[in-house]
């Protein structure tokens, strides 16, 4: 399996996670240009954010709410769960 499958690309953005990171609750990762941001898929908080813009962040967890059906079930499926 992909150490980091790529679940969406969304305006330069990639919303990823890390197959080392399944033994924590179910999250994504949003890079863009250097900049990272983790955000909890249960309740769509931020709990990294490396060098994005409140603004920014706004963008994203729209994005992510939008799709965080999809992002939990990649998850699981990935994690075998």
């Amino acid at each position: 399996k992909d150490a980091m499958p790529t679940l969406l690309r969304w305006k330069g953005h990639r919303f990823f996670f890390y197959s080392a990171d399944l033994w924590e609750p179910a999250h994504i990762h949003v890079a863009k240009d250097g900049r990272e941001a983790k955000i909890w898929l249960h309740d769509m908080r931020v709990a990294v954010n490396l060098g994005f813009a409140a603004h920014e962040l706004n963008d994203i967890i729209r994005t992510a709410r939008a799709h965080r059906d999809a992002f939990v079930e990649a998850w699981n499926d990935h994690a075998g769960s």
